[in-house]
Formats: C-alpha cells, structure tokens, sequence
C-alpha cells in the first residue's frame, strides 16, 4: 500500500550508520523532515543523488529540516559510505526486516529486493506533504525538493 500526499507517516525506527536509532516520531512537532530512500551505497546515482542533499541542505530550510536517507545497506555500509562522502545526516539501515520500512511506505521493489527512488516531505504534525517517486535508474530533482519545502514553510 503506498502512502500517499495528505496520510500521516507511518513511523518507524532504524539504526543510523552509527548504530544509534532513529525514530520519525522524534521529529514530530520539531522538524520538516525529508525521507529519503535510495536503492544502494556506493552507487553512481544515489551518491550524485546524495551529495547534492549534503551541499545543498542549507538552501532545503536549514536547521528547520531533518533529511533521513534509507536504504537496505548494512550499518557498517553506511557508516563507510558516509566518511567517504562526507554525509552528516542519518543514513538509516532499512536491512533487517529486509525492506520493512520501504514495504510499509509502499517504495519497495520486491524483484530488486530494493528500495525505488522515493522522496517524502513530511511536516511538522507528521503528516505526508508531497512526494516523488522515480524508477531505480532515474535520479531525482533536488530543485522540487526545494519548491516543495518553500510551499510548506
């Protein structure tokens, strides 16, 4: 079932690439958070996909926005892809259930075994504001990220 503009996010927990859980619901009532899931560490178009949030995350609404980037990858993966690549934000392990959360956003590729390209703007109250899903081998646009936050600030 795949969640929708206007339904509330259902929350989860997972493991950021520290080993320390990070829970959606921890947002609520404080940040504008954008979820991001991206198929693979360490891939072209997730990594161009993911640096262009980390240069660009001062001009996406500053300390009011709190990106979480998920994929299947292991802890330990996401810990190297991050120093590799300099990420500050949470890359959250989504390995075991392997999935679940992208299963629950409705964002899981069951063939692939892996999350599609999915974006989720989610408000302050929770509450799924605009999102955007692209096939695995299309990379998103961080300029709609940006409209999409200056409509809801």
């Amino acid at each position: 079932m795949a969640i929708e503009v206007g339904d509330a996010a259902p929350d989860f927990e997972l493991k950021d690439q520290h080993g320390t859980p990070v829970k959606l619901s921890d947002f609520k009532g404080k940040k504008t958070v954008v979820l991001v899931f991206y198929p693979l560490a360490f891939s072209g178009i997730c990594t161009s996909e993911l640096c262009s949030i980390r240069d660009e995350l001062p001009t996406l609404g500053g300390d009011d926005v709190q990106v979480l980037a998920v994929s299947i990858d292991s802890v330990f993966t996401h810990r190297a892809f991050g120093e590799k690549e300099g990420y500050e934000f949470p890359l959250l392990s989504d390995f075991w259930p392997h999935g679940g959360v992208a299963q629950t956003y409705g964002i899981f590729n069951e063939d692939a075994g892996l999350a599609k390209r999915g974006t989720y703007i989610i408000d302050k109250d929770g509450v799924v504001r605009w999102k955007v899903e692209n096939a695995i081998p299309d990379a998103r646009d961080i300029d709609e990220y940006r409209k999409a936050l200056a409509e809801i600030s």
